[in-house]
């Protein structure tokens, strides 16, 4: 299984959008990157960001809500991906066999999770799902569901609130089955599934008040959709990520949540609309294995001195956070911008400093954006 994993690192993706973060898979053989419907909902266009690549924005081009899968545009820098990823129709999938769900969840870099399958049939809204115990978290949506042989057999959909890992996954057969009908549309052409009569929906087949042309069903093509507008304290926030010189749509990474990198430390802004507090979590590097009170020394020396900002630990973590908080009534473009410079600059100044000069771990996994 380990080598499993490793396979699918490259050409499994993470999504964000100011409404939801998830995961997509490209398709060197397609030539798209797939994922839920439900991630990229009401987006026209995607952030997007792999092992190999930086991140960037990318065209939705295809949605189909009756089946929650949804097509991405792959750009050149993803096409450059050497796997080739096979999509198995298997009918002959069996209780008990052994699965691995990759994604991202809650927003975090590449995870994969092993479990078994316990129901090959389990039917909703008359769509069959494969069920299985891989733990599926927010954040997993629309990645791959692998098999054993190193297949891809589904796409993680959903899971049952407190289920107890309980997760389904869309068989592959309804994905094969979206491409063959897409492919048969014009090239540069986004389309729609529509969820009334299962037809497709091209832009060259609706007309200008967006109904199918074969049942009259409302339908939304994701050209179609409007720009993301920020409002109230994200506007705010997203006024001054704008001053620091920083791409916001690069930054946003679901709803109230932006993700920054500033040298070598990566910040993550957050707001919490009902208690009224923007925080701002500097992830640094990591505690080692030995020669930690030095460090903790250091932590504490720097909490007595700084202005406005705290290190601390994570319980059960390794992570070095340096943090601040203010509360929303007191935010304006001003001093969101030097509150958040002042944050930034420390943030990458302490952690060389961390890493250099008392042995501290660099965060894995981050890389040049």
């Amino acid at each position: 299984m380990k080598k499993i994993i490793e396979k699918y690192k490259d050409i499994v993706i993470q999504i964000g959008t100011p409404y939801s973060v998830g995961t997509g898979f490209f398709l060197k053989k397609e030539n798209l990157i797939i994922t839920s419907e439900h991630v990229i909902r009401d987006n026209k266009e995607v952030t997007i960001n792999g092992r190999n690549f930086k991140k960037h924005t990318t065209k939705v081009l295809f949605v189909d809500p009756l089946h929650d899968i949804a097509f991405l545009e792959p750009t050149p820098a993803i096409q450059k991906q050497l796997l080739l990823a096979n999509l198995t129709e298997k009918e002959n999938i069996k209780h008990g066999e052994v699965v691995v769900a990759v994604g991202h969840p809650y927003g975090h870099e590449y995870t994969a999770t092993q479990g078994i399958i316990s129901n090959t049939h389990h039917i909703e809204n008359n769509i069959n799902f494969i069920q299985h115990d891989a733990a599926l978290n927010p954040g997993n949506s629309g990645g791959p569901l692998i098999s054993e042989d190193g297949d891809i057999i589904g796409v993680n959909n959903f899971i049952i609130q407190d289920g107890n890992s309980v997760g389904f996954s869309l068989p592959i057969k309804y994905l094969i089955q979206s491409i063959q009908e897409f492919n048969q549309l014009k090239k540069d052409e986004t389309a729609v599934r529509c969820i009334s009569c299962s037809n497709i929906v091209s832009e060259n087949s609706i007309d200008n008040n967006n109904y199918c042309p074969h049942c009259g069903s409302k339908v939304q093509l994701p050209s179609k959709n409007p720009e993301y507008e920020a409002l109230g304290i994200s506007q705010t926030i997203e006024s001054f990520i704008n001053l620091l010189g920083h791409d916001v749509k690069l930054s946003r990474m679901g709803p109230r949540h932006w993700i920054i990198k500033e040298g070598s430390a990566y910040i993550k802004i957050s707001y919490n609309e009902r208690e009224g507090m923007i925080f701002g979590d500097a992830y640094l590097c990591q505690l080692p294995k030995t020669n930690i009170a030095p460090i903790y020394e250091f932590l504490l020396k720097q909490n007595y001195q700084l202005e406005g900002l705290s290190f601390s630990v994570p319980t059960n973590s390794k992570d070095i956070v340096l943090s601040l908080f203010i509360y929303d009534r007191y935010l304006n473009e001003q001093t969101g911008r030097e509150l958040f410079l002042n944050l930034f600059k420390k943030a990458d100044e302490l952690d060389n400093i961390l890493i250099f000069k008392y042995g501290a771990i660099p965060r894995e996994g981050w890389k040049d954006e």
